[in-house]
Protein backbone atom coordinates (compact mmCIF):
# COMPACT_ATOMS: atom_id res chain seq x y z
CA UNK A 1 0.00 0.00 0.00
CA UNK A 2 1.09 3.65 -0.36
CA UNK A 3 1.43 4.31 3.37
CA UNK A 4 4.69 5.33 4.95
CA UNK A 5 5.54 4.48 8.53
CA UNK A 6 4.71 6.98 11.23
CA UNK A 7 7.80 9.13 11.41
CA UNK A 8 7.62 11.38 14.43
CA UNK A 9 5.60 12.03 17.55
CA UNK A 10 4.68 15.67 18.08
CA UNK A 11 2.50 17.60 20.49
CA UNK A 12 -0.22 17.39 17.84
CA UNK A 13 -0.03 13.56 17.87
CA UNK A 14 1.71 11.35 15.35
CA UNK A 15 3.06 13.12 12.32
CA UNK A 16 2.91 11.01 9.21
CA UNK A 17 2.36 11.26 5.52
CA UNK A 18 -0.89 10.63 3.75
CA UNK A 19 -1.44 7.73 1.41
CA UNK A 20 0.10 8.83 -1.89
CA UNK A 21 -3.12 8.33 -3.88
CA UNK A 22 -5.21 10.20 -1.28
CA UNK A 23 -2.74 13.06 -1.21
CA UNK A 24 -2.79 13.41 -4.99
CA UNK A 25 -6.58 13.26 -5.06
CA UNK A 26 -6.91 15.88 -2.31
CA UNK A 27 -4.43 18.22 -3.96
CA UNK A 28 -6.32 17.93 -7.26
CA UNK A 29 -9.66 18.59 -5.56
CA UNK A 30 -8.25 21.54 -3.60
CA UNK A 31 -6.85 23.08 -6.78
CA UNK A 32 -10.31 22.83 -8.33
CA UNK A 33 -11.86 24.38 -5.21
CA UNK A 34 -9.31 27.18 -5.35
CA UNK A 35 -10.48 27.93 -8.88
CA UNK A 36 -14.11 27.86 -7.74
CA UNK A 37 -13.36 30.36 -4.98
CA UNK A 38 -11.60 32.68 -7.44
CA UNK A 39 -14.69 32.37 -9.64
CA UNK A 40 -16.86 33.33 -6.68
CA UNK A 41 -14.78 36.45 -6.13
CA UNK A 42 -15.26 37.38 -9.80
CA UNK A 43 -19.00 36.77 -9.50
CA UNK A 44 -19.19 39.17 -6.54
CA UNK A 45 -17.03 41.73 -8.35
CA UNK A 46 -19.23 41.44 -11.46
CA UNK A 47 -22.42 41.91 -9.39
CA UNK A 48 -23.80 38.55 -10.44
CA UNK A 49 -27.21 37.41 -9.26
CA UNK A 50 -27.10 36.60 -5.52
CA UNK A 51 -28.75 33.20 -5.88
CA UNK A 52 -26.12 32.16 -8.44
CA UNK A 53 -23.38 33.15 -5.99
CA UNK A 54 -25.03 31.28 -3.13
CA UNK A 55 -25.42 28.23 -5.36
CA UNK A 56 -21.70 28.30 -6.11
CA UNK A 57 -20.88 28.73 -2.42
CA UNK A 58 -22.88 25.55 -1.74
CA UNK A 59 -20.89 23.75 -4.42
CA UNK A 60 -17.61 24.84 -2.80
CA UNK A 61 -18.84 23.70 0.61
CA UNK A 62 -19.78 20.29 -0.80
CA UNK A 63 -16.40 19.95 -2.51
CA UNK A 64 -14.58 20.83 0.73
CA UNK A 65 -16.71 18.25 2.52
CA UNK A 66 -15.53 15.57 0.10
CA UNK A 67 -11.88 16.53 0.71
CA UNK A 68 -12.48 16.49 4.46
CA UNK A 69 -14.02 13.02 4.21
CA UNK A 70 -11.10 11.69 2.19
CA UNK A 71 -8.55 13.08 4.65
CA UNK A 72 -10.48 11.64 7.59
CA UNK A 73 -10.63 8.24 5.90
CA UNK A 74 -6.88 8.36 5.41
CA UNK A 75 -6.38 9.38 9.04
CA UNK A 76 -8.48 6.47 10.28
CA UNK A 77 -6.70 4.09 7.92
CA UNK A 78 -3.27 4.81 9.34
CA UNK A 79 -3.20 6.94 12.52
CA UNK A 80 -6.20 5.40 14.25
CA UNK A 81 -5.35 1.95 12.94
CA UNK A 82 -1.81 2.35 14.29
CA UNK A 83 -3.17 3.24 17.74
CA UNK A 84 -5.43 0.19 17.70
CA UNK A 85 -2.63 -2.12 16.57
CA UNK A 86 -0.28 -0.71 19.22
CA UNK A 87 -2.38 -2.18 22.01
CA UNK A 88 -1.83 1.03 24.00
CA UNK A 89 -5.24 1.73 25.56
CA UNK A 90 -4.37 5.33 26.42
CA UNK A 91 -3.31 6.05 22.83
CA UNK A 92 -6.45 4.33 21.52
CA UNK A 93 -8.68 6.49 23.74
CA UNK A 94 -6.74 9.59 22.70
CA UNK A 95 -7.21 8.85 18.99
CA UNK A 96 -10.92 8.14 19.38
CA UNK A 97 -11.40 11.34 21.43
CA UNK A 98 -9.46 13.34 18.85
CA UNK A 99 -11.60 11.91 16.05
CA UNK A 100 -14.85 12.58 17.91
CA UNK A 101 -13.71 16.15 18.63
CA UNK A 102 -12.91 16.91 15.01
CA UNK A 103 -16.18 15.34 13.83
CA UNK A 104 -18.07 17.39 16.39
CA UNK A 105 -16.41 20.59 15.20
CA UNK A 106 -17.20 19.82 11.57
CA UNK A 107 -20.91 19.54 12.43
CA UNK A 108 -21.07 23.14 13.65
Amino acid sequence: MGYKRLTAYTLQRYMSTMNTASKASCRKRLSRIEGQVRGLARMVEDDRYCIDIVTQISAVRAALGRVEEEILRDHVAHCVEHAIASGNAAEQRKKVAELMDVLGRSQR
